[in-house]
């Protein structure tokens, strides 16, 4: 009769994804999709024993950044060694389609600036065998992964698209101009675009310094492509806005071109340093938009968001003294073999005294700065900033720094934490996760690679909250139900996100006590030798995308069934579940 089951996963316990407690049971997958739960006789092609360990529905995360990784590499690190086995591109408002080929170099340096993604790795990676947002979205159909991905309309690209210089100039969008942005944001969402994403934050510039396309664009111009997801009947929209002095304003202009598309939204929200209540308001009014019959949900993140700092990140003490950018491009071990030569150190230390501060030219406050850990504590306290390392020592704070940094031969890493951290603590963070309209985001897989690593929010998630934390744990379904159901649900992916027979199998089997983020490292493994950060994870046994195992104990099986996910996808009812 042959094996009733191409994969049975046996004795795990179930956190389905819904909210609701653990309970043993096998797993029994068929093509791709979960048929049977319970006590299972029959055996499978391939078999996992589960005793112990728990298991979970893959985890969808709905902000990265692989626009153009997607189109080169099989696999979407760092998400995929995190547990995600399904990822949201396009975010922020920027991506690679819909472009004319005069403005390849245009999308990449809005990409380069935004995101942090090297400039020289996009243009050896992209091939730009597309100009429509149908057309990129064929191209990523061609070749397998090792997680599904799904794409969203950048606001940024449409509007260069269809205004040209007008449009990266900031001149306001035209009858004509809106009109022709409904109509592609319309042909986007029917050839499966998960939504339309755009950025109002003056945060956002490309390497030129110039602001994103987007920034300024007037509310009929909104207003007009929301018409055309309307029109379309599906996709979501995202929202990234810095929300100051005018927040009443600009959220009751979201909220008007939010019911004018009658889709669901999600607008970015974290504590910043230098306004550390306003996303109390922010969250409030996201609530009562709800209350209204709008579906509005906030993107929040489980810990600091915050630079990484060291020996060959983008941005550190020593990257803008003449010194170390002398040696800063040979191998590391020549870095460190030279740093460690006194009479370097007195040169290099003298210079960052007379040029304080980081590539940027911002200089450093050291008493929120914090050596990260080969086992990375990301809600250190007080008494771990740099600062305060220095005065119990009586030492001078740059050359606490330099030591530190020489740790780990040279690959130890320092936190720079810029929201999310302005009290020391994560318990306004904790507020933010408990809120009902809160979702899991802001991980930003793929972007900000040379300063920034924070695809591993998943892990931490569970983790931190769930497992580690002295005070204010979560309980682990309502974690998981976070980061499968919820997220899934708030894209329109109704066939993933729980386990249940009829879903998607798409899983994660998980050795609960040791699951740890590793420490970030740099890694040169972008086209034309681009540099990036990546972090790894112990405790996942299995990761499993369309009942296919794609990581076993961090290292790839070497299967890639991850493919792109058009659009919206019904339930094992056949209906939408919404």
């Amino acid at each position: 009769m042959g094996n009733q089951f191409d994969l049975v996963i046996r004795a795990g316990e179930i956190i389905d994804g819904k909210g609701t407690p653990g309970y043993t049971a096998d797993i029994g997958i068929k093509d791709g999709v979960i048929r049977e739960i319970g006590r299972i006789g029959k055996t499978g092609a391939e078999e996992i024993d589960a005793s112990g360990l728990l298991v979970t529905p893959g985890f969808v995360d709905v902000h990265t950044h692989y626009d153009g990784q997607a189109t080169w590499d099989q696999r979407m690190w760092p998400s995929s060694l995190h547990g995600v086995t399904t990822a949201i591109m396009g975010n922020c408002g920027v991506g690679f389609a819909p472009v004319r080929p005069t403005d390849h170099q245009r999308l990449v340096e809005l990409m380069e600036g935004v995101e942090d993604i090297p400039g020289t790795a996009l243009h050896e990676g992209l091939n730009w065998n597309w100009e429509s947002f149908p057309e990129y979205l064929d191209a990523l159909e061609k070749s397998g992964r090792d997680i599904d991905v799904a794409a969203q309309l950048p606001h940024a690209a449409l509007r260069v698209y269809v205004m040209g210089e007008r449009g990266t100039y900031l001149e306001q969008a035209r009858p004509d101009d809106i009109a022709a942005m409904r109509r592609l944001a319309e042909e986007a969402m029917q050839a499966g675009a998960i939504g339309f994403s755009t950025s109002r934050s003056s945060n956002h510039k490309a390497i030129s310094g110039e602001p994103t396309p987007s920034l300024r664009a007037a509310e009929n111009e909104l207003a007009g492509i929301a018409q055309g997801l309307a029109d379309a009947g599906k996709g979501v929209l995202q929202f990234i806005s810095d929300f100051g002095d005018d927040l009443v304003e600009e959220f009751d202009m979201i909220s008007r071109v939010t019911r004018l598309a009658g889709r669901p939204t999600s607008i970015s929200i974290a504590q910043r340093h230098g306004k550390p209540e306003g996303w109390r308001d922010l969250l409030n009014r996201i609530g009562e938009a709800n209350k209204q019959g709008l579906e509005m949900r906030a993107q929040v993140a489980p810990r600091p968001i915050g630079i990484l700092l060291g020996l060959q990140t983008s941005r550190g003490p020593f990257q803008n003294c003449d010194s170390f950018k002398a040696i800063s491009k040979l191998p590391l071990q020549q870095i460190v073999a030279t740093m460690r030569q006194s009479g370097f150190r007195q040169k290099l230390l003298k210079e960052a005294r007379e040029h304080p501060g980081m590539s940027n030219g911002h200089e450093l406050d050291y008493r929120n700065v914090f050596p990260l850990g080969e086992q990375p504590d990301y809600e250190p306290s007080a008494t771990r900033s740099i600062s305060q390392i220095a005065a119990a020592g009586n030492r001078d704070e740059l050359e606490v720094v330099y030591d530190l940094l020489l740790e780990r031969d040279g690959r130890a890493l320092m936190l720079m934490p810029f929201a999310n951290y302005a009290y020391g603590s994560l318990d306004p963070t904790r507020e933010m996760l408990s809120d009902a309209h809160s979702i899991i985001g802001l991980g930003d897989g793929g972007a900000h690679v040379g300063a920034i690593c924070d695809a591993s929010f998943t892990t931490y998630l569970l983790t931190h909250w769930g497992r580690d934390r002295q005070a204010g744990r979560f309980d682990l379904p309502r974690l998981v139900r976070k980061l499968t159901s919820e997220t899934a649900a708030a894209v329109g992916l109704f066939d993933r996100g729980i386990i249940a027979p009829g879903m998607k199998a798409d899983l994660n089997v998980i050795d609960f006590p040791v699951l740890a983020a590793e420490a970030p490292y740099i890694a040169f493994d972008l086209p034309a030798g681009g540099k990036r950060l990546l972090q790894g994870a112990h405790g996942y046994v299995a990761t499993i995308v369309s009942g296919v195992p794609v990581y076993r104990n961090g290292a790839s099986t070497g299967h890639l069934p991850g493919r792109l996910v058009r659009g919206a996808q019904k339930g094992p009812a056949g209906t939408f579940t919404r």
